[in-house]
């Protein structure tokens, strides 16, 4: 019986090891990784082929010239104050608006008034349209004189191919206006005046032989009166402008007298109430006058008080 069981262990553990099966599992594995050998995926290949962009940027070209309009020089060519350049009032408007505050820079360093500076500047370039001030920046009409080293044009005036001083910018052309008055002594008498007397100035530069033109005194204080400039003579002086008795029509009557008419140019802050407190004149009557249909005003617009 021993001999038995020692003869059957044998045989087992014989078999055991003779046998070259694997062993099967009875559960399920876990779920494995779903990454992927990176040496075993296939790279994307390159393409080739040139993307078409969203947005071409134009090819810039070169701008078509524009001609330039010929002036017709023989209703130009008188170049002071006499000049026949037509303006509007919104051209008179915008040259005061442009260039009040080196007048008054002036009136402040020279002892100038600035409604005399604007009004010969607006007088003697056509606000800024007449061909010496367009093409020489010569607002005031001055001619070289033996004095001037710096550039010119020549244009027929008094004389024939008369010399007039040219600058770089209309800035220089008002600075030179001032130190041609100051520096003459045939303008002394001018410095002598009250600085607010603007119709003494017109009249003492015509005196002066600054224009020839017999006219020259009335156009300017004409112009002053009609734009009101002796409101930037004010601002300077800390006072209070005064409206004056202006022309409505620069025409001269039988008599010899300007028919004359008060008005109003209406500056910054400015109401149809303010203006009829300002004149004792009610708001409906000056509407009337001016064939106003509401109270809106604008700046430089011109009411007639009387």
């Amino acid at each position: 019986m021993y001999k038995f069981i020692c003869i059957l262990v044998v045989l087992l553990v014989f078999t055991a090891c003779g046998s070259s099966r694997p062993v099967v599992r009875t559960t399920k594995p876990t779920a494995q990784s779903t990454k992927t050998d990176p040496r075993k995926t296939k790279r994307p290949v390159a393409t080739t082929t040139p993307t078409t962009p969203s947005s071409t940027k134009p090819v810039p070209t070169a701008p078509t010239p524009v001609a330039t309009p010929q002036t017709d020089q023989s209703k130009t060519e008188v170049l002071e104050a006499t000049t026949a350049v037509k303006v509007t009032t919104a051209m008179v408007l915008e040259y005061i608006e442009k260039y009040k505050d080196i007048a008054k820079k002036e009136m402040v360093d020279y002892g100038i008034p600035a409604s005399i500076t604007l009004g010969q500047g607006i007088l003697e370039s056509g606000s800024g349209t007449g061909p010496l001030s367009v093409q020489a920046n010569n607002h005031f009409g001055i001619k070289c004189h033996k004095e001037w080293k710096g550039p010119s044009v020549s244009y027929d005036d008094d004389a024939v191919g008369e010399c007039f001083r040219k600058y770089s910018d209309p800035y220089e052309s008002f600075k030179d206006h001032s130190i041609f008055l100051v520096t003459r002594e045939r303008y002394a008498n001018l410095f002598r005046l009250d600085i607010a007397d603007y119709k003494g100035w017109a009249k003492g530069l015509k005196a002066a032989g600054y224009a020839t033109d017999p006219a020259y005194p009335t156009k300017l204080i004409g112009l002053i009166e009609r734009y009101q400039l002796q409101r930037f003579d004010a601002e300077v002086l800390g006072t209070s402008a005064t409206p004056t008795t202006i022309s409505s029509n620069p025409s001269l009557s039988n008599k010899g007298e300007a028919t004359t008419a008060k008005q109003h140019v209406v500056v910054k802050g400015d109401t149809l109430y303010s203006i009829s407190k300002k004149y004792s004149i009610p708001v409906a009557v000056l509407q009337s006058k001016n064939n106003l249909k509401d109270t809106a005003l604008a700046i430089g617009q011109i009411l007639r008080i009387e």
